[in-house]
């Protein structure tokens, strides 16, 4: 069922009941103006009213269908005192309450609105009554491409609904351009450029009605925040903090088809007429230390100007906003204390705004955190309209138990709730010298430690079987590096064999093969006693027990490595002085050559397996 369906349904319920008379209060004038230039509807109503009964009448009541109420944002009502000043007895708005009296029509919410004084006989009062509407501009069409404007439906009535009878009464609504498409064309209906009159109409009975629709164009931003988080945090040391987490969407017509950056660059009023680029924030006149960023790091499409009276900051999304579509970032700004901070009756008050700085922009959940000092207490909110509260801690640097956190939670708000509220706890001053004395102990204690460290001798003593074990298993260490060291120059004089054999392929040359033969014998032996030097010590040290195994099969594979390249050398050398074939040569060596290539790799493998011990 459609919004408009069911309008028309709930003026049907109205007419077919009887509502009994509820005072002898009228209104003797009624002038309504309806301001549709943003998305937030605004509609403001300047009642007299007067009290033609001998009974004093203490409130007044007002009355709305429940499909406007559900999106009702604000409403306040005040007394005017002529001339176009509003001014109240009490020093405020008035009391205003849901109430829900006897005999009204189903579908219906109801607002009672106490008076200053009881109305007399005769007597008469200026009511003007604010009421703040969101999410009651339909799109229509829903869904548009990017070259189409945005047309948004705006239904009421034209006559003002009320449990009282009306003397006479007035309507004009104001749009945000002269183009309209439609709209309801009454009875004392007249339209001056973008805004139309409907009126006056006179003697209306109670809940009187009649049905209006005006189809219009409207590209004003539809800005709508799904959620906005915003944590004020208080420094005693001269600084709050203020840091606003936006997840913003455009609530307007949905966009239907392909983007093309190229058409909305080279006309971008025509081509992007329904997105919005950027959003102004005002901000308070001192802030400092303003920042614009996302989760992929600073945005630079931002300006702030300002004098000493206002500062605003102009930010532009990384894309142009069409509608449906969604982006998330955060703003942030420092504030002097000074200018939001006081002491009343021996408590600390904090005076700031509730609301976004953003213009014209519609939060559908608003969570207001003040951070208080570390150490606070007996903390109390004071918000001038109802909210949700609760408490929450806060661990930040150089904490101890965390801050405490008072959690202000609002749905549907609006520009207006933009004012200021207090905060107030009791703060001691003392406490602000915690975090420094913390930092001075912490750079004491570190200051000593390494003093400490350093005249203190930490050594294992020498005469301690730690150290004793340690310095045998060094000594272990050393002679297995030189073990290893021998193994290698062993092999390396056993590459000088290989080589000169390969001396006597090429050019035939026994004797020379012998005089290497011989100088080999005479290094290998001299490598043998050095190496039977070092196997003895690591026999003898317990340390070297668990490795001596492998040491020992290491020198035995060397030695019979030895053994068959001396086989391989006589070998060759008796093939070549019986000069025997090549062919021959080859089936001679080739049992010891096999032999020779299993033996180095094993020699290999137990010096990397030493090595790694």
């Amino acid at each position: 069922m459609t919004r408009s369906t069911r309008f028309v349904l709930f003026l049907l319920a109205v007419v077919t009941l009887s509502v009994p008379v509820l005072s002898d209060l009228i209104l003797a004038k009624v002038e309504r103006r309806i301001d549709l230039t943003s998305q937030i509807v605004r509609i403001t109503t300047t009642l007299k009213a007067e009290n033609t009964g001998s009974d004093p009448v203490s409130e007044v009541l007002l009355t709305f269908p429940d499909i406007q109420a559900n999106h009702l944002a604000y409403l306040t009502v005040t007394v005017n005192g002529g001339k176009g000043k509003a001014k109240s007895s009490s020093g405020g708005n008035l009391p205003v309450e849901v109430v829900h009296p006897e005999g009204m029509p189903p579908s219906l919410t109801v607002y009672s609105v106490s008076l200053p004084k009881g109305l007399g006989k005769g007597d008469s009062l200026l009511l003007d009554v604010l009421a703040v509407f969101t999410h009651s501009l339909q799109p229509v069409p829903e869904k548009i491409t990017q070259s189409d404007i945005q047309l948004v439906l705006f239904q009421e009535s034209a006559h003002y609904l009320s449990p009282y009878d009306v003397k006479v009464q007035s309507l004009s609504v104001k749009l945000p351009d002269a183009r309209i498409e439609s709209y309801s064309k009454l009875e004392n209906t007249k339209l001056h450029g973008s805004e139309i009159k409907y009126g006056p109409y006179e003697n209306l009975p109670p809940f009187s009605y009649l049905p209006i629709v005006i189809h219009f164009e409207s590209n004003h931003p539809f800005a709508v925040a799904k959620e906005l988080i915003r944590e004020v945090e208080i420094s005693h040391w001269g600084n709050v903090q203020v840091t606003e987490h936006y997840s913003l969407i455009h609530a307007g017509a949905q966009s239907k088809g392909e983007f093309s950056r190229l058409d909305y660059q080279a006309r971008p009023y025509v081509r992007g007429a329904s997105a919005f680029r950027r959003l102004v924030a005002r901000l308070p006149p001192r802030a400092h230390s303003v920042y614009y960023r996302d989760e992929i790091g600073n945005i630079s499409t931002s300006s702030l100007w300002g004098d000493s009276k206002k500062m605003d900051l102009e930010i532009e999304p990384r894309y142009p906003m069409f509608g449906g579509w969604k982006t998330t970032f955060t703003i942030g700004y420092g504030l002097p204390l000074e200018d939001f901070l006081f002491a009343v009756d021996g408590k600390r008050v904090l005076n700031i705004t509730f609301g976004s700085p953003m213009r014209e922009l519609v939060i559908d959940n608003l969570f207001v955190k003040v951070v208080l000092p570390e150490g606070s207490s007996e903390f109390s909110a004071s918000v001038p309209f109802p909210v949700k509260q609760r408490q929450e801690t806060k661990i930040s640097h150089l904490d101890v138990v965390g801050r405490p956190v008072v959690v202000l939670e609002k749905n549907n708000v609006v520009p207006e709730h933009n004012v200021n509220f207090q905060v107030y706890y009791k703060f001691n001053c003392l406490s602000m010298l915690r975090e420094p004395l913390m930092l001075i102990a912490g750079f004491f204690f570190l200051f000593v430690s390494c003093v400490v460290y350093m005249h203190v001798d930490l050594s294992i003593s020498k005469s301690s079987p730690t150290y004793l074990a340690k310095l045998q298993w060094e000594e272990v260490q050393t002679n297995i590096q030189q073990l290893c060291s021998i193994i290698n120059r062993c092999l390396t004089t056993n590459e000088k064999l290989e080589a000169s054999l390969r001396d006597l392929s090429r050019t035939g040359d026994v004797q020379a093969c012998k005089t290497t033969r011989k100088s080999v014998d005479s290094l290998l032996k001299d490598l043998s006693k050095e190496l039977k030097s070092a196997l003895t010590f690591l026999q003898s040290s317990p340390q070297a027990a668990h490795i001596l195994p492998k040491v020992e099969e290491l020198i035995a594979k060397e030695r019979e490595l030895q053994e068959r390249l001396m086989a391989k050398h006589s070998t060759v050398v008796d093939c070549y002085e019986k000069k025997l074939s090549g062919r021959e040569i080859e089936n001679r060596i080739a049992p010891h050559q096999q032999k020779i290539t299993a033996l180095r790799q094993e020699v290999d493998d137990l010096l990397e397996f030493i090595d790694e011990i």
